[in-house]
């Protein structure tokens, strides 16, 4: 159950951050600006490369990882291929964690290491077999970390993880949006240098300012009815989100929204691509999930029963290539079996302010969610 009333308790939301969640979210747009000069300062700026590499390979474990490796696959599109190497292991736990590269692997391509811990050894082990074959590594980790010492000036080079002062690695700092900007912003400013996408200082000082701005909106401070973050973890209290994205950039976004809601929210969601999602999920809309599906006696005693989960769209749109949109199809679809709409459309600017926009909100409202859930946090 949603306890709405703490959603607009601002002092009450933050006692109940104990992982400093909604802090992490506020502080998206400084992270980038400070991931930005880490960059800089390593050299990452001033590179000079000979030319694009063959194919880019991401490695680290979390949802963070996951998150970077498939927004720069989705930003770099057919420049070149960007491949997440899955790890293997007994247990999610850093000692436990190895990743091989695969055989094909050599001195064209670009090894990329993103971790909030850097404490992982079969990092360390793959850094340096990726230098053993001559391929080009980066590492984004914290700074004194076992695996920047091991990587820095030997196998690679490695960009400091942009940390708040009073930041301490834990579960909820590695999954929150903190840690999302901290490691992909510096391999923004890589890929901008080797020409796989368009990522100058000028646009990502914009970034920022568009992630304090989708703050300043979905803070704690800013009440419910004109929130869009808490409107959206109120709208999705109870209910099975489907994630459905529409245009090239939001497709990441809406994979991430439903990683995040299950991990910090403890919250299942599905996610799909428009206009694939419709018979993908159609069914869900008229099944057990669907807005007035009750299999048993109306007049039963529901007070010791838990509430059923019934299906709700969150619809995430970017712009839809070459102007055509399965939107109107999405919502006639879900008006059709009673089955309501979360809308989110950024404002109309660049591809990395849109990306910035949607991942702020949604990791806002994830939070909320996750706050304001009993148990949630």
């Amino acid at each position: 159950m949603l306890d709405e009333s703490l959603l607009d308790d601002p002092e009450s939301l933050a006692r109940a951050d104990r992982r400093g969640l909604l802090r992490g979210a506020a502080e998206a747009g400084a992270r980038v600006r400070t991931a930005a000069r880490h960059a800089t300062e390593a050299g990452l700026a001033e590179m000079k490369p000979e030319g694009r590499p063959r194919a880019v390979l991401i490695a680290g474990p979390g949802t963070a990882a996951n998150g970077v490796a498939d927004l720069l696959a989705t930003l770099a599109g057919a420049a070149c291929p960007v491949t997440r190497l899955h790890s293997t292991g007994v247990a999610p736990a850093a000692g436990a964690l190895r990743w091989a590269l695969p055989g094909w692997a050599g001195s064209v391509d670009l090894l990329l290491l993103v971790t909030p811990d850097g404490a992982e050894p079969g990092l360390a082990v793959l850094a340096e077999q990726a230098y053993r074959r001559g391929c080009t590594v980066v590492a984004v980790a914290p700074q004194r970390s076992p695996l920047s010492e091991s990587v820095n000036g030997v196998h690679g080079l490695v960009v400091p993880m942009a940390t708040a002062p009073y930041e301490e690695y834990d579960e909820g700092t590695a999954t929150g949006p903190g840690a999302l900007w901290a490691l992909l912003t510096p391999l923004l400013v890589l890929f901008d240098r080797v020409g796989l996408i368009t990522a100058p200082p000028d646009t990502l000082r914009l970034v920022a300012d568009r992630l304090d701005r989708t703050a300043e909106r979905c803070g704690p401070a800013i009440a419910t009815y004109s929130n869009p973050a808490k409107t959206l973890a109120s709208d999705l209290a109870d209910s099975l989100p489907l994630i459905w994205t529409e245009g090239a950039y939001a497709g990441p976004v809406g994979r991430r929204f439903s990683a995040v809601l299950a991990e910090l929210a403890g919250r299942p969601a599905l996610s799909a691509e428009l206009p694939e999602a419709l018979p993908a999920h159609g069914v869900l809309l008229s099944g057990a999930f669907a807005a007035g599906a009750d299999p048993d006696d109306f007049f039963r005693d529901r007070v010791n029963e838990a509430q059923a989960l019934h299906a709700r769209v969150v619809l995430l749109r970017d712009r839809p290539t070459g102007g055509m949109t399965a939107a109107p199809a999405a919502r006639e679809l879900a008006l059709s079996h009673d089955t309501a709409i979360s809308e989110i459309e950024p404002e109309d600017a660049s591809e990395l302010e849109n990306v910035a926009e949607m991942l702020a909100i949604t990791d806002f409202a994830a939070v909320y969610l996750a706050l304001a859930s009993a148990g949630g946090s």
